[in-house]
């Protein structure tokens, strides 16, 4: 007899089943973030022993999601959970530079070395790639295709990003300066973007629209990932409730569902 089971949004975060591995990723973690302080480390680093300590566990959940209802789900599931603590990260650089009033270059978010062009630029091409794959797997709503248009549209300017950074970096060594980083620099939009000095726009209605001319590089990309994390939260609360209207076979039970399952 085929059994069936409905993969829904909590599934995504709901590590109750591997709560013990979970437990002592996040001691062991944070024994090396106090090691890590005490050898007067930065705090990025003590944070990312921290997260370290979490993804054994959440590799064991993908995983178990993967074998039960397939590489759809485990892909969608990491990837909400990967934009949605890039999400986070922006959050905290924002309330770093605008409630904390932390100078410009120091508001950088958690993991202060991601904060860095070329992460950027994989990590919005790798999001773009895997959006399309699960577009193209079946991820079709509304949602989908605005946040697939929106992910195109932010990968673009990170391009333009890069490419602007290696110019200056290459400018920079006609120079003889090596010791200067060109990171910052702006993008389509926002102060100093390409909208704002652009022969074409600057006179344009579009440098009237609040802060698509004067926004500041952090605001800018805040926005950015505010639209993708919502719009990927969405679409994926939308597809999930339209299969979940037509069970689906499991495709193979895994142990480490089966305490998860009990408690719903």
């Amino acid at each position: 007899m085929t059994t069936y089971n409905s993969f829904r949004m909590r599934d995504i975060i709901d590590l109750r089943a591997v709560s013990t591995t979970l437990t002592a990723g996040v001691l062991v973690g944070c024994f090396f973030a106090v090691y890590a302080a005490s050898l007067k480390y930065p705090l990025w680093i003590q944070a990312a022993c921290v997260i370290a300590g979490v993804m054994p566990a959440y590799s064991v959940h993908a995983l178990a999601i993967l074998r039960k209802f397939g590489w759809w789900y485990a892909v969608l599931t990491l990837l909400v959970a990967a934009q949605s603590f890039h999400g986070i990260e922006h959050l905290v650089q924002w309330v770093q530079y605008h409630i904390l009033r932390w100078p410009f270059f120091k508001a950088s978010g958690i993991i202060s070395a991601a904060n860095a062009e070329w992460v950027h630029f994989g990590w919005n091409w790798t999001v773009l790639i895997i959006m399309s794959i699960l577009v193209k797997g079946g991820l079709r709503n509304t949602f989908a295709w605005l946040m697939l248009a929106w992910t195109i549209a932010h990968t673009a300017e990170h391009t333009y990003l890069m490419l602007r950074y290696l110019q200056a970096l290459s400018a920079l060594a006609d120079l003889g300066v090596s010791n200067v980083s060109a990171q910052g620099l702006p993008g389509f939009f926002g102060r100093d973007g390409w909208l704002a000095t652009s022969d074409a726009t600057r006179s344009s209605f579009v440098c009237r629209l609040p802060g698509f001319t004067t926004a500041v590089r952090l605001d800018v990309h805040f926005w950015w990932n505010v639209g993708e994390t919502a719009l990927l939260l969405l679409a994926t609360a939308s597809e999930l409730r339209k299969r979940n209207r037509v069970p689906t076979p499991v495709q193979r039970v895994h142990p480490s569902f089966t305490a998860a399952s009990e408690g719903v």
